[in-house]
């Protein structure tokens, strides 16, 4: 449900998307376990310490990965990193496990009311936060509450849509009382990460969404020990968690802007495990003594998307909307005719070196029966995307090979954005530079930092196209969301897509208890999207890890999802002795 960091949630979460969801400064560590400090060098020919660990010294893990979390708020996060930290640094009532199925995970019960609009969460005994204060179900309740309210917040908000009220009682009781019944009571409360009311309830207004929130107090099996934006983040362990205590005594999350060091650091034992890596690195990795590869669907289903700023001026934010974009991507010939230039084949094949499927919908295919697989796809036809927009009236009036608006003005050449983080943007974005100019559709192709292309897309809408996706919760509400018209002054909205007859089907389903009937809808919503062209998904990657085995064993290779830096591995791993 986040924005996804090299395209987003999970996100979002995600994010993240998706939703959606989620920029990254050279970083390289020495070994952290003897320092109070990461050492943040930007060499990287050190080859660190691969020696296995002995009894007597702490065991830190290093990860290295391509981002870093924009922010430690989690009210107004948007970057996949962040959401990863938050996962292990926070608690909420249900986790996801890696086969897709939830367990409670703050409560120990749940009662559901007959007419499925009252769910009485019960606390576990005995659970703290880090700086040692209980939590109870009064810093639920308030947490729930905040994230409801909070109109800054991009993304949490949109799980409490259904909250009629939340309240804790005398019995360590949260209880929910909905304004209709739902389906997914699971999939809405865990990204709602539970605060202390005793920190977040001394902040008003702006303060809430401004608060940096450095500290990051929470109640997970990791703690915040030391935090350098675009360089690292050093976690400790809580021993003594009252679910499960990690085995390890840190993690360091390392900050590489170049994946080539990135992945060399793997190598030379500098980092134990990186999240990412360009693909064109997974031969090589292969061959290398002591490094394992890990391929497979990411525990959250992650969709890369071709954003179209398609908003009309009616629909332009009135608070924080510039709306440069392209007049011509208003025009569903021109995204029909950009899609049917769009060769998503050549994509997978030079980008993911294969490591991928074509992709058709925000929904990605790994959503299983939410993801409407009879959609017929845009072929890859050059003269089809001529012709489309030769009767359509865009035509190369002055021969310069850009073809123009109808009337003459506004040469079709769009801006194209993606993080700087990225490893598969950028080669991605000069192949369709290649593929749109054979129709007459000129580029510029410029990579942001993430925060700032953050800033152009949403809700200021300025720009033109973007690279990026998200990262998906286990059930499509969120992503659907994200295409409704009233996102679109919110800032989840990414393309300014309006269409009254989407909205309405996306409250229907929203409260469909029948499962049958909500799948019926949400197919129909994926192909009322897919008719408008509202995206381009050039395909669904699967995601590529690798670890060293020669520091640490017992990371979750075979559970069918691939997220080696989730809590399912994180609290099982241990030292290699």
């Amino acid at each position: 449900m986040k924005k996804d960091s090299f395209l987003k949630l999970w996100l979002l979460l995600l994010i993240a998307g998706l939703l959606v969801a989620c920029g990254g400064g050279a970083a390289d560590s020495a070994d952290t376990s003897t320092s109070d400090s990461a050492d943040t060098s930007s060499e990287t020919g050190d080859s660190g310490d691969t020696e296995a660990a002995t009894s007597d010294e702490p065991a830190v893990l290093r990860i290295g990965w391509a981002g870093s979390p924009d922010t430690l708020n989690p009210g107004t996060a948007v970057l996949a990193e962040s959401y990863t930290l938050f996962e292990l640094v926070y608690d909420s009532m249900y986790q996801l496990e890696l086969d897709g199925t939830y367990s409670l995970e703050l409560a120990d019960t749940v009662d559901v009311s007959d007419d499925g609009l009252v769910y009485t969460y019960h606390i576990r005994d005995g659970v703290t936060f880090h700086d040692g204060e209980p939590l109870t179900a009064e810093d639920v309740a308030f947490s729930y509450n905040l994230y409801t309210t909070q109109e800054d917040f991009p993304f949490l908000p949109v799980y409490t849509v259904f909250f009629e009220s939340v309240v804790a009682d005398d019995s360590n009781n949260v209880v929910i009382t909905l304004t209709d019944a739902i389906p997914n009571i699971e999939s809405q409360l865990i990204f709602l990460y539970v605060l202390p009311e005793h920190i977040w309830g001394g902040l008003e207004g702006a303060a809430i969404a401004e608060f940096e929130n450095e500290a990051m107090i929470g109640s997970g099996p990791f703690k915040m020990a030391e935090y350098a934006q675009n360089e690292f983040v050093r976690l400790e362990s809580v021993k003594d968690h009252y679910f499960k205590g990690p085995i390890i005594d840190e993690a360091v999350f390392q900050t590489f802007e170049n994946q080539d060091a990135l992945v060399q650091a793997l190598r030379t034992g500098q980092v134990d495990m990186i999240t990412e890596m360009p693909n064109t690195a997974v031969a090589s990795l292969r061959n290398d003594e002591n490094i394992e590869l890990v391929i497979g669907p990411p525990l959250a289903p992650s969709v890369t998307d071709i954003i179209f700023n398609q908003t009309l001026p009616e629909n332009c934010p009135p608070d924080d909307g510039i709306c440069t974009g392209h007049p011509s991507l208003q025009d569903r010939n021109v995204r029909l005719a950009l899609a049917h230039a769009t060769d998503k084949q050549q994509i997978i094949d030079v980008v993911l070196l294969g490591l991928g499927s074509p992709g058709l919908t925000l929904i990605p295919d790994s959503l299983g029966v939410f993801y409407n697989d009879s959609l017929n796809d845009y072929a890859y036809d050059v003269a089809m995307a001529n012709q489309i927009l030769d009767d359509a009236g865009y035509l190369d009036t002055d021969g310069d090979g850009i073809r123009e608006m109808p009337d003459g003005s506004n040469p079709l050449t769009l801006r194209m954005n993606w993080p700087s983080d990225s490893t598969n943007a950028p080669r991605m974005a000069e192949l369709l530079a290649g593929m749109w100019a054979e129709v007459g559709v000129g580029t510029q192709l410029q990579a942001l930092d993430p925060d700032a292309l953050t800033s152009v897309c949403c809700p200021t809408f300025d720009f033109d196209v973007i690279l990026w996706g998200w990262g998906s919760d286990p059930d499509p509400n969120f992503l659907l969301s994200v295409m409704l018209t009233e996102e679109i002054p919110t800032g989840n909205s990414e393309t300014g897509y309006s269409n009254p007859e989407y909205d309405a089907l996306y409250l229907q389903q929203a409260v469909e208890l029948d499962k049958d009937t909500r799948i019926e809808m949400v197919w129909e919503m994926q192909r009322m999207v897919h008719d408008d062209v509202v995206y381009i998904i050039p395909f669904y990657a699967q995601s590529v890890q690798a670890f060293r085995t020669d520091r640490f064993t017992g990371w979750q290779t075979d559970a069918g999802k691939v997220a080696l830096e989730d809590p399912s591995s994180l609290l099982v791993i241990e030292p290699v002795r």
